[in-house]
């Protein structure tokens, strides 16, 4: 899986339109191999964009979860000390 993909799940406040389309965008430009697209293709590589959003906002509000809502401030931070540990 990308890096640059995050888990938009069970976070309070929930994904944001913004976090979907960067999630899509991303997805869409690993599996095409084109970070930007050409002109030929860009209406293809838009029109994927669009469609991988719609499919997980979908999926996000059709998920059910138990689990308390993470808290995105800890889970920065966590992840910023995952990548000290890592990195130095």
């Amino acid at each position: 899986m990308c890096r640059n993909i995050k888990v938009l799940h069970n976070f309070d406040p929930p994904a944001t339109d913004d976090e979907i389309h960067a999630s899509a965008l991303q997805y869409v430009r690993k599996i095409s191999g084109a970070s930007k697209p050409s002109a030929a293709n860009a209406a293809a590589f838009d029109t994927a964009v669009a469609a991988i959003e719609d499919v997980a906002r979908t999926l996000l509000d059709s998920l059910v979860t138990t689990a308390p809502p993470k808290d995105r401030e800890v889970e920065a931070a966590k992840a910023r000390e995952r990548a000290a540990r890592r990195f130095g």
